[in-house]
């Protein structure tokens, strides 16, 4: 039976620049990779039906492993989900990511819930993995630069 895991966070930032922070490549490919990992984003079309795909390169190895799915739900600012599936075969089957944007006083509450993860991988380093992502999440979205 496939895993889940649950995610929360708030970040000091409005809904809008969280979810762009999802629906853009450089973006993406600057915060989702935990650490130790470089990401690269293949494609990205951040509309209902449109596919992603991207890669994470372990820094120390020069590894490499791909990834991507489909656009299942965008309503800017509030919520995405999405799918994705490895390119490995021996990480089969089709996750779905959900991520839930609420503004609250100060600034965004952030749920996610990633369901379908492939038993081969730990629940708890795929855990320590997204907590990983959402501290360079924080790092992307929170700042207000201006000029």
């Amino acid at each position: 039976m496939p895993n889940t895991v649950t995610l929360h966070r708030v970040l000091r930032c409005p809904p809008e620049r969280v979810y762009r922070a999802f629906t853009t490549p450089a973006a993406m490919a600057k915060w989702l990779p935990p650490f130790g990992f470089t990401g690269t984003v293949h494609e990205m079309d951040a509309r209902v039906g449109g596919s992603w795909r991207m890669s994470f390169t372990n820094f120390t190895t020069g590894d490499s492993h791909g990834f991507g799915g489909r656009y299942v739900e965008l309503v800017p600012g509030e919520r995405l989900r999405y799918t994705a599936t490895f390119d490995d075969p021996h990480l089969p089957g089709e996750m779905t990511t959900t991520v839930e944007l609420r503004a609250v006083s100060c600034g965004t509450d952030v749920r996610i819930t990633q369901d379908g993860i492939p038993e081969v991988i730990p629940v708890a380093g795929c855990m320590l993995g997204w907590q990983e992502s959402l501290v360079q999440l924080a790092q992307v979205a929170e700042p207000e630069i201006r000029g």
